[in-house]
């Protein structure tokens, strides 16, 4: 099968996050000392350095804020998947996030996609993805 570069490897501080995604939650960080959230994980705060940071449950609702159609990538198993749309979205609580947006708005990008644009998380073998918010 070879290897793949699509999988996550989870380390004893991420396991929360991967472990929650797998129960299809997603979880971002929050600082007990400025307040702010924040993603991806990190065991101190990126603004103010504290680290008094908790879990937290998303309400796994964003806008899409940047893409691009991926026509071509040789990493297993992107190939398979293109065209698909990695993207940049703004998560609720104010984090943004690198990610991809799936369903029928991946299938014709162009059509649907727009800066703006309501999402709701959805999970692909336990990792966050966004599809258009119903």
């Amino acid at each position: 099968m070879g290897n793949r570069f699509d999988v996550p490897e989870a380390d004893a501080f991420t396991r929360a996050y991967w472990d929650a995604a797998a129960e299809g939650r997603l979880l971002i960080r929050r600082c007990g000392a400025c307040g702010r959230a924040h993603h991806y994980p990190r065991e101190f705060c990126p603004y103010c350095w504290s680290e008094d940071v908790t879990w937290e449950d998303a309400s796994g609702l964003a806008t899409l804020y940047t893409w691009s159609v991926v026509h071509r990538n040789d990493l297993p198993p992107f190939g398979g998947r293109t065209p698909y749309v990695a993207a940049v979205v703004d998560l609720a609580e104010g984090p943004r996030m690198s990610t991809e947006i799936v369903g029928e708005a991946a299938g014709e990008p162009s059509a649907e996609l727009r800066a703006g644009l309501e999402l709701a998380v959805a999970f692909r073998d336990g990792i966050p993805v966004f599809r258009p918010a119903p």
